[in-house]
């Protein structure tokens, strides 16, 4: 059985200072984003031994089933994050991408606006998303809460802000606003601009 591993940083922990301190990087990557994968290898190693035992029972299986998704979600959208910054990002995004988001979006103030009020307003835990949505074959801003997608939409993240606390607190304390205003200065558009050229051709 193939396991999940945890993916290495495309820049090292103090490159997205002062946006984001080394200290504050470091923990979110090799502490929390690696108990997600962990998180994750270790259920399905639990259902497995729960498939050969034929002991499943419903009530276990839902919260395996749910502890799966949470940490295999919380994976997923984190190694999007790391893709999505980049220390010589920020500006905007340009051709294909630039040009969706002024039909879909009303123009790219607008949609930043809305992601980073969607971003800064999740309740408790969670992401705000650009994402691909497919059956509408259009660009939508979503909020995420906790780790779970938004499965019946069917959507595909292209850019994520985490919202959770453990990826700004130590340094912006509970000014969720000012973490989400700095992230735009570290936007890498050439991946975000790749992952909506893959979701739109799909």
């Amino acid at each position: 059985m193939g396991a999940y591993t945890l993916p290495d940083l495309p820049y090292d922990y103090g490159a997205l200072a002062p946006a984001i301190t080394g200290e504050i990087l470091e923990l979110h990557h090799a502490r929390h984003h690696a108990a997600y994968v962990k998180g994750a290898n270790d259920t399905l190693e639990q259902l497995a031994e729960a498939r050969e035992k034929d002991a499943l029972t419903p009530a276990g299986l839902v919260g395996l089933e749910k502890t799966y998704a949470f940490n295999l979600s919380g994976h997923v959208l984190h190694s999007i994050f790391w893709q999505n910054l980049s220390p010589d990002g920020g500006d905007r995004p340009a051709g294909a991408l630039a040009d969706a988001i002024d039909e879909h979006l009303g123009g790219f103030e607008a949609f930043k606006r809305q992601l980073t009020l969607a971003t800064a307003s999740v309740q408790g835990s969670g992401w705000g998303v650009l994402a691909w949505e497919p059956l509408g074959r259009r660009l939508i801003v979503e909020q995420v809460y906790d780790h779970h997608g938004n499965v019946g939409q069917g959507s595909t993240p292209l850019l994520v802000f985490d919202a959770w606390e453990h990826a700004y607190y130590l340094q912006y304390r509970n000014v969720r606003p000012d973490y989400v205003t700095r992230l735009w200065d570290l936007v890498d558009w050439n991946d975000v601009a790749a992952r909506y050229r893959t979701a739109s051709a799909a």
